[in-house]
């Protein structure tokens, strides 16, 4: 017993030195960087907690983050022309880069792009839905999460959707008055990306839209990041470029083979392909990406990922 708990006090001692060199060492931009992507954890949460107060954390935050912009891409409701035998033409690439790998879905036509919801919508209801399982009951070909949702201490069933929820025109989720981050695509098939109401939604004709954040990219234009923008974590993220063609980017993470993108990594990659819109999803151990049935990404949870609210299809 004197031997065990020796062993168990040496390692505590080791592992509580270890982390302090990383958290506080010689590199205060790697630090940074661990720390934000331990912000973005939940269990990470607690170890910076150990090794920071809460105002030198919200420091760090502030020096590595992204800008908040009052932009709405909502300037062209021109329909996009889709060549017949583009229609249905749908490309998966690899994507990497030093610290992940991911995949990245092009859809060439905009209107195939639906948005499934969870048909419970119910705290007091189960509420389980995995990205496949909306996959299988409406017979898309693939699709990736979406929204956000109340996930307390890590246990949340994605029963209960963060922000809004607009399906087919109509808001089926929060309450008209609510001004959030929105993500969604009109009647004319543009991804419309932007912070607003949702009835400013309603009136601007977004057919399909769900709350997360932040934005990327507006009309083009890059949105400004901090220092190491966000810590290094799985993402996912929607985008569109100028021709209508539906950017859909999964990145995996904490895996000793990806370890994450951070959010200059995903604005690089969208902006190589090209996208004029781009916002980011629900990331994390919700980030799914399927394709013919399967998950064709590397996820982060054992088993086939978390129940989320929303996912984005592709019919």
């Amino acid at each position: 017993m004197l031997i065990a708990c020796t062993v168990l006090l040496t390692g505590l001692i080791f592992g509580y030195a270890a982390a302090l060199i990383i958290l506080k060492g010689p590199s205060p931009t790697f630090s940074n960087l661990v720390v934000s992507t331990l912000m973005e954890t939940r269990r990470g949460k607690r170890l910076a907690h150990l090794f920071f107060t809460d105002d030198q954390i919200n420091e760090i935050l502030y020096k590595n983050s992204i800008d908040y912009t009052d932009s709405v891409s909502i300037n062209n409701n021109d329909e996009f022309v889709i060549p017949e035998d583009e229609k249905d033409l749908i490309i998966i690439e690899d994507v990497s880069g030093s610290t992940f790998h991911g995949k990245m879905m092009m859809v060439r036509d905009p209107s195939r792009i639906k948005l499934g919801v969870n048909s419970l919508l119910d705290p007091k209801e189960a509420g389980e839905y995995l990205v496949q399982d909306y996959v299988r009951a409406t017979g898309a070909v693939a699709g990736i999460n979406a929204g956000g949702f109340d996930d307390p201490n890590g246990q949340g069933d994605g029963s209960i959707p963060y922000g809004i929820i607009i399906r087919d025109g109509e808001l089926i989720y929060g309450k008209p008055s609510d001004w959030n981050s929105v993500i969604g695509f009109n009647k004319e098939n543009h991804l419309i990306v932007g912070n607003m109401t949702a009835q400013e939604a309603l009136d601007w004709g977004i057919r399909d839209a769900v709350t997360f954040g932040p934005v990327f990219i507006v009309d083009g234009n890059k949105i400004t990041v901090t220092g190491t923008g966000g810590g290094l974590n799985p993402r996912t993220v929607i985008g569109q470029t100028a021709d209508g063609t539906v950017l859909l980017l999964v990145i995996d993470g904490r895996q000793t083979s990806s370890l994450g993108a951070s959010y200059e990594d995903c604005i690089r990659i969208m902006q190589q392909y090209g996208a004029i819109n781009a916002a980011n999803l629900d990331g994390g151990s919700s980030s799914v990406m399927v394709y013919d049935g399967q998950i064709i990404n590397s996820i982060v949870t054992m088993g086939e990922g978390r129940s989320v609210p929303t996912a984005w299809l592709v019919e």
